[in-house]
Order: structure tokens, then sequence, then C-alpha cells
């Protein structure tokens, strides 16, 4: 049987008129990196305080590490390390310093303090910079400590708020690099708020969405892209080109889809496996062509089926869009 580290039933907070959490159910399996995924103001920091004991639910209950939320709270305290997007750290200590104080602050002895210190130094990168005031430290580097911080006291679950919001292409990469690191090293549970895509894709074994308060998908990215449809093969054909030839050659490969003049669509089962015999298809019939364009379904696609419309930020992370002609 399955051990689960996390587990909301109808979990609801209101502040006044407003619900920015609307009844969600949650579980999030031992060793699991769990996503949750959506746009600015859909719930997410709000699930996540109330999971970590900063905010008490209006309505529901929640178990986070086997404790629940409200009548448990100190033990789900000592259980959890808590990444916020908002952390505060003093800019005039330095890195090993702040590891010190924080395992102080869990009662942890000095000499396991040390010990524990230079390794979560080593395991986000940062022994080089141990003993430099953190006000030098870059912005990457401030997000690793923080997720030293939060590992201090060795937690059972680990909460991640938008941890790399900010951060440039480099740093967002090395930090995802440390979660990974983290799971498969230590088995720690990891839930992660985002409103990345591509975040989402490469960290989550499975996600859920929520927007305005509701879960609105929630499974393995691979399966809820799946259900969007199929991979779509985009045939981009020469001015004066016979399109009604093209689209005779590319039907037996998948049904077309509407596209624009000089376009024909198909959707391609197999994806990018087919995308050599269709090629090969169209070489044979002498049909000329500009470019052949493969489109994988995205998360976004997820959450457009699931809401009507797109993912803010959606642009920010890259299609996944593959030229193959």
């Amino acid at each position: 049987m399955t051990l689960t580290h996390i587990k909301a039933t109808g979990l609801v907070r209101r502040f006044g008129e407003i619900e920015a959490v609307a009844g969600i159910d949650l579980e999030v399996a031992a060793g699991e990196v769990f996503g949750f995924l959506g746009p600015n103001g859909a719930g997410k920091s709000t699930t996540v305080r109330m999971l970590t004991t900063l905010l008490r639910p209006t309505e529901g209950t929640a178990q986070v590490a086997g404790h629940d939320v409200v009548q448990d709270a100190d033990d789900v305290r000592r259980s959890i390390g808590v990444a916020l997007q908002d952390a505060a750290i003093d800019p005039l200590m330095t890195g090993r310093e702040l590891l010190a104080l924080q395992a102080v602050l869990h009662g942890i002895g000095r000499h396991r303090s040390a010990e524990r210190s230079q390794q979560l130094l080593h395991t986000v990168g940062l022994t080089k910079a141990a003993d430099r005031r953190v006000g030098t430290y870059s912005g990457g580097m401030r997000r690793r400590l923080d997720l030293a911080l939060a590992l201090v006291h060795e937690p059972i679950v680990l909460f991640l708020d938008e941890p790399t919001t900010g951060l440039d292409p480099n740093s967002r990469v090395a930090l995802w690099e440390e979660v990974r690191k983290l799971n498969r090293d230590f088995g720690t549970t990891v839930f992660l708020t985002t409103q990345y895509l591509e975040e989402a894709d490469q960290l989550a074994g499975r996600i859920a969405i929520i927007d305005d308060g509701k879960i609105v998908a929630d499974g393995a990215p691979a399966r809820l892209k799946a259900e969007v449809g199929e991979p779509s093969l985009r045939v981009a054909l020469p001015p004066g080109a016979d399109e009604a030839a093209a689209e005779a050659v590319l039907l037996p490969y998948g049904d077309r889809v509407a596209d624009g003049k000089g376009y024909v669509t198909i959707r391609l089962a197999g994806g990018a496996s087919k995308v050599g015999m269709v090629s090969r298809a169209l070489d044979d019939a002498g049909i000329e062509i500009e470019g052949l364009e493969l489109h994988v379904p995205t998360l976004d696609d997820v959450f457009q089926k699931a809401t009507g419309r797109r993912l803010e930020g959606a642009e920010e992370a890259p299609a996944e869009m593959e030229e193959v002609g």
C-alpha cells in the first residue's frame, strides 16, 4: 500500500466574500514530485499556506506527513521544509551562518549542524560561496541557499512555492537539477507550485492544474497531454502548389485539421515516429513542400481544454514545436 504524504479533502479558504480555494481534493504519495500548476491568483499559494500551517482552512481537512494541519500544526512544521516566494534572507550574514542559525532553531546540535551545513552547501553547489555575505549572491544562488535552509532538519515533505520565478534560464535549469537530486538521492516528497509549463513538465511525475480555486485537471503530464489529442503535422506548401494533391497523400496518415492557406495539417498518430514515412510519401508523389512542423500537445493545451483559455505565462516556456523538415 502506497504511503500518502499529503491529503486534502474539501479544502476551502475564504477571505471575506472572496473564495480563493474552493473545495479542492488532493493526494500526494510518498517520494512523489507533485506539480501544482496554475496562473497567478488561481489559489496555488493559498493552498500551500494552508498545507504548511500558515493559514487556517475555512472548511475541509488536510494532513501532511500523517498530521492534521490544524490539530497537529507543530508536528506538521517539524516534518516539512518550506521555500516560499517571499522568503527573507539576511544579506549581511553568510550562507554558512544562516544554515547554522536554522539548525539552532530546529534544535540541532553544533557538531551535527556543522556536518549538515557542509553537506547541504555541497548539495546546492554553494561550497565556494559559503563564507560570503548573502548580499553578494546572485538571484539563483539565493534560491539555492533558500532550498538548503528548507532542508536543514531533513524534512519528510518539501514545499517549493514558485521556486524559479525571476531566475534566468541557466539558474532555473540548475535549480531543477537540485530538486531532481533531492528526490532521487533522498526520496524527498516534493510539492512544487509553478506557473511555468516547462517546469511542471520537467520535474513532476504528476500534476494538478488549479484555476479559480478549483482543480480542473489531475494526472501524469504525458497522460493529460494524450487526452487532449494526437500530435499534428503541419505541411507548408510553396505558392501555387496543388493543395488537393498534397491532401490526398496526407489523409491516409490522419484526419485533416483546419489551417491557413498554404498549409495542410493532419492529426498524426505516432507523432515523430511517423514523420519520416509521411515525408517519403510526399516525395514519392512529387509533392514539393517548404517544411514540416510537428506539434505535440502541451500542458497549455491541457489547461485550454479544461478552462477554454490559455495559461498565463505559457509563452515564457518554449513551445513543444519541432522543425522536422
